[in-house]
């Protein structure tokens, strides 16, 4: 079994397409653990919820952080790490050790880089009159948004949208776009 390891900060929306797919059979993978840096993140929930294992990051020193990760890791069946709306930057440890993508909710490089998450990406968007925005899924590098681009999916903005009307739409496609995206490389990890 071709096995996840999850990152996620907040709500977990993203990881709950995830636990869907997998037990709707669209996706021949197994979720081995959830990790959050935020004790109160709701995606803890509903990792719980599925019979996931959680972690709660301790350390608040990134370096430190890199450590603990690595050490919890270690013990972990890992394929694939998936930061899924995770708002931390990864250590060199981590990125020298595993495959680690990213789903970000706009057409990087723009809005991207620190402090560019959620709302405040779909606020600089409508602010900035942009035709499009979306969502693009990366290779995680040790800066923030700046890996290698695997697939990228445009949502058109609609001239009344609110951040709300946008967010909603880069979300929906957002989850289609990594449910896909995880299909064909867990195929290709079988090959």
């Amino acid at each position: 079994m071709y096995n996840l390891v999850v990152f996620a900060s907040g709500n977990g929306t993203t990881l709950q397409s995830i636990i869907d797919a997998i037990k709707e059979g669209n996706l021949k993978a197994e979720i081995s653990l959830v990790v959050s840096n935020n004790p109160k993140a709701y995606a803890l929930e509903r990792a719980k919820k599925s019979n996931i294992p959680t972690y709660i990051i301790k350390s608040k020193i990134p370096d430190e952080m890199d450590k603990e990760l690595a050490d919890v890791l270690d013990k972990t069946k890992v394929d694939l790490i998936v930061l899924a709306g995770y708002l931390k930057l990864i250590g060199k440890r981590l990125l020298s050790k595993y495959t680690i993508i990213n789903t970000h909710p706009a057409l990087l490089p723009k809005y991207g880089g620190k402090g560019m998450y959620g709302m405040n990406v779909h606020k600089a968007v409508i602010a900035a009159k942009e035709e499009y925005s979306g969502v693009t899924l990366h290779y995680v590098n040790s800066e923030y948004d700046r890996g290698p681009t695997i697939i990228q999916t445009k949502v058109k903005v609609m001239p009344n949208d609110t951040p709300e009307d946008l967010a909603a739409r880069v979300q929906y496609a957002e989850k289609i776009q990594l449910i896909e995206a995880l299909k064909i490389m867990i195929n290709d990890a079988k090959k």
